[in-house]
């Protein structure tokens, strides 16, 4: 199997040329995933609903705010479909060349709807989390408790005509321990920042699940449809969050 780099690189998409320093980013980060997944024993199903071709948008529940779960997925997809996998992530990561260089060798590229459009075009996967960072900044009093979706991988799904693929990860939110969404209003309107009690991830069992394949029976134009778009999305969260709370119902314990 070729490795997650050669498969990005052959994706048709450019990548940002890297110093001999940054290639070093070439092996840390795969070495880095298969750490975590034993790590955290993780546990995969629905893997047959990953497509081996054509434009796809995964959509997983969002939480722990580290991020790990976008860089788990991304990782597992390509482990088991041989294909990159492009995460949609927050523009912080972009900010800087010394997080913007690992962010690329990850497969993360900025959340915007261009970005999104343009990869689905290319027949590429993308990994979108419809929580945004409302759902990755939670408190973890609100564990699993999905929160509102946006809307935009709707349109997408609608204007590329791309299957979507619910996800759900199950074991994040013990993962990283989020005290409260600290909301800032004055200064930086809109922005949602976590206050975490814990840095280092805690060992808690994962099980990542691949629902069904959703194929909306609309054309382009129904995208421009508020109505429509709208309970599509939250059609799409109640089928999720059922998904969820039957995971919960059937595991054993979190940590051992």
């Amino acid at each position: 199997m070729k490795n997650i780099w050669q498969s990005l690189e052959e994706s048709g998409i450019q990548l940002p040329s890297l110093d001999s320093n940054a290639m070093l980013y070439k092996a840390i980060p795969q070495f880095f995933m298969e750490l975590m997944a034993k790590y955290f024993r993780l546990n995969v199903e629905g893997v047959e609903n990953l497509p081996k071709e054509g434009p796809v948008i995964v959509t997983p529940n969002h939480s722990g705010f580290s991020g790990l779960d976008a860089m788990l997925l991304s990782y597992l997809i390509h482990q088991q479909t041989s294909r990159a996998a492009w995460v949609l992530t927050h523009h912080f990561w972009f900010l800087t060349k010394a997080t913007s260089i690992p962010a690329h060798k990850l497969g993360f590229i900025e959340a915007t709807k261009k970005n999104g459009k343009d990869y689905l075009k290319k027949k590429q996967i993308i990994v979108l989390f419809p929580e945004g960072e409302y759902g990755n900044f939670k408190p973890t009093t609100k564990a699993y408790r999905l929160q509102e979706f946006k809307r935009g991988f709707v349109r997408l799904a609608l204007e590329t005509q791309s299957p979507i693929i619910p996800t759900i990860v199950i074991g994040a939110e013990e993962t990283h321990i989020n005290l409260r969404s600290l909301k800032f209003t004055k200064y930086l309107r809109g922005m949602v920042l976590p206050l975490p009690l814990n840095f280092l991830p805690l060992p808690a069992k994962w099980k990542i699940r691949f629902l069904e394949p959703i194929k909306l029976p609309y054309k382009p134009e129904a995208a421009k449809d508020k109505e429509l778009v709208h309970e599509i999305a939250n059609d799409i969260r109640g089928k999720m969050q059922a998904a969820i709370t039957e995971e919960l119902q059937k595991r054993e314990s979190i940590y051992f």
